[in-house]
């Protein structure tokens, strides 16, 4: 009997604190799912409203999608349709090699200004973050912005995401198009800006899955729990990085116009040649003044001629869970395109997939900016 109490009472000297952390991870767990909640769901007077927007359940020739099979075939009818307007990606550079080229310790993780291969055949300068816990794996998130410096504080305010999370725990590379947003062409144009094969906001896209690789190469990142983050013109990038790509985990896009508005004027520019409106044109800087949506040109006149919208690119997502961080571009009337991918989700029986927060102003604040890192908490840890 004393030999089996002792028995006993080293078990629970054993499992103990592992019941305590594993308790401390569920509490920790419940209280980001406190302050993120309320974003999952639409305001009342957008509920159940699903707008003029093609539905998602319907097949381009006008079958019904009734279960998770059909939508596979559905997904895959999207992903192709887009594709062959856009243009098709070249290979994915799966085996990434990076370039070290500087160090610095910080409080807390080491800063590293890398270079890689995101397209075939063009490098870019890039900083991978990583923080210093002594986890054998981390989750890790890739920002995307004009150029790699805002997201690690040394730019605007409220846009410092690689460094908010790499205290957060995460690994982050943060990536830009530092030389294309100095000349004005801001985008990636492959195989060259003359005469680009696809238009440049699918080629950004490709480059991001092109970071995902290198980042799930790396010996301590969770190739699992990868998320992406942007603000701008870098959730624009971002959104498109995430869907046409199903290797992210989850996703942030902030207030990038995550649909057509030419109301938004120059914030919902999708008609930028940089985007999807890319053209041909003998190259002396003569593309339409930024902002100008006359006589916009490329692939953005044949959707909106055709009723594509872009929650057919958010479509791509589900089940992945992503955060819009709406400010003056995403408003909560943008639940009536939302509501649809959630509709998709309930068939794919999820929940909690689709959420939306709102400001009033399109630039990031403190209280944004923290519901987007919890968001990724959750989701990633």
């Amino acid at each position: 009997m004393k030999k089996n109490k002792a028995y006993i009472i080293f078990l629970m000297i054993l499992v103990f604190p592992y019941a305590i952390y594993a308790q401390g991870n569920s509490v920790n767990k419940q209280e980001l799912w406190r302050k993120i909640s309320p974003y999952f769901s639409a305001p009342s007077e957008f509920a159940g409203q699903y707008g003029k927007y093609k539905p998602l359940l319907k097949f381009y020739n006008g079958d019904t999608v009734l279960t998770k099979n059909d939508w596979q075939k559905r997904r895959k009818e999207i992903y192709t349709k887009w594709n062959d307007m856009m243009g098709n990606w070249p290979d994915l550079i799966k085996n990434q090699k990076m370039k070290i080229l500087d160090t610095e310790q910080k409080d807390g993780y080491i800063k590293y200004r890398i270079s890689f291969k995101w397209t075939p055949t063009e490098e870019t300068e890039a900083y991978l973050l990583i923080p210093q816990q002594n986890k054998k794996k981390y989750p890790a998130v890739v920002t995307t912005f004009y150029e790699p410096k805002t997201a690690i504080g040394e730019g605007k305010p409220n846009r410092d995401f690689a460094l908010q999370l790499v205290k957060r725990g995460f690994v982050t590379l943060s990536i830009g198009t530092t030389q294309a947003s100095q000349d004005r062409t801001y985008s990636i144009y492959y195989p060259s800006i003359q005469n680009a094969k696809i238009q440049p906001l699918s080629m950004l896209a490709y480059a991001t899955a092109n970071s995902w690789y290198l980042l799930s190469n790396l010996s301590y990142v969770n190739e699992k729990r990868i998320g992406i983050m942007g603000h701008s013109f870098g959730g624009k990038w971002a959104m498109f990085g995430s869907c046409l790509f199903d290797k992210f985990a989850c996703a942030v896009w902030s207030d990038p116009g995550i649909v057509f508005d030419e109301d938004k004027g120059s914030l919902v520019n999708y008609w930028e040649p940089w985007y999807l409106g890319y053209y041909p044109t003998p190259w002396e800087n003569v593309w339409r003044k930024k902002g100008d949506i006359d006589g916009a040109k490329g692939l953005y006149p044949k959707l909106l001629k055709e009723g594509h919208d872009l929650h057919e690119i958010m479509a791509l997502m589900a089940p992945r869970p992503f955060l819009v961080s709406g400010g003056a571009s995403d408003q909560p009337v943008r639940w009536i395109a939302l509501n649809h991918i959630a509709k998709l989700n309930n068939v794919l029986g999820v929940k909690n997939r689709v959420a939306m927060q709102n400001r009033e102003l399109h630039e990031p604040n403190d209280y944004s900016n923290s519901i987007a890192y919890d968001f990724f908490e959750y989701f990633l840890k």
